[in-house]
């Protein structure tokens, strides 16, 4: 039987990734089409979710054995074939490329052809460019790390702007809450 399963981002308005492959393939091999047609390299703990109509993540299947607490088997791509949880059209997938994030790829198995078979796996349409594959902690924030490491280049402003002012007022303390605490006792340690 031949597969074909579609892949679009929610980053990016015009991503998609078209692959048809024989429905003995593992996941591993679709693992390794999609970094190809992305250009990705192979260097994160990336991982399948088989999702209910609703895109709510049920069986998971992962680059290389997990302990896992989720309520399914563990499941690893290179020894899953497609055929194995993939059984009808419509049926809907993601594909995690950035676990650091959760970021993925949101696919739908969009036709089965009963009678065909193909070598391997084939992207038979690539549109729009993929989004990066990883995404820092500056990137989500918004800071460009590219600008330099001082404040200013980062928009940051200089000390005082950005924790406030040196200057404080003794009467803006309040005493009331602090006078019971006491670093002699020895039995608060």
């Amino acid at each position: 039987m031949l597969y074909r399963i579609t892949f679009l981002s929610d980053e990016k308005d015009n991503f998609k990734r078209v692959f048809e492959c024989d429905s003995y393939a593992t996941f591993l091999d679709l693992h390794k089409a999609i970094l190809a047609s992305c250009s990705y390299p192979d260097d994160q703990m990336t991982s399948f979710f088989i999702c209910n109509q609703s895109w709510e993540k049920e069986q998971e299947i992962t680059l290389t054995e997990m302990e896992s607490s989720f309520e399914y088997d563990n499941m690893i791509m290179s020894d899953t074939h497609l055929e194995d949880l993939l059984e009808d059209e419509g049926q809907k997938l993601i594909y995690i490329f950035d676990p650091m994030f959760d970021r993925c790829f949101m696919g739908k198995l969009t036709k089965i052809i009963p009678g065909q078979s193909r070598d391997g796996i084939e992207c038979v349409v690539s549109e729009g460019k993929a989004p990066k594959q990883l995404k820092t902690e500056d990137m989500m924030a918004g800071i460009n790390p590219s600008k330099g490491k001082n404040n200013d280049d980062l928009g940051l402003g200089d000390d005082d702007e950005f924790y406030g002012s040196n200057e404080y007022d003794l009467d803006e303390l309040d005493p009331e809450g602090f006078g019971d605490l006491s670093f002699d006792n020895s039995s608060l340690f």
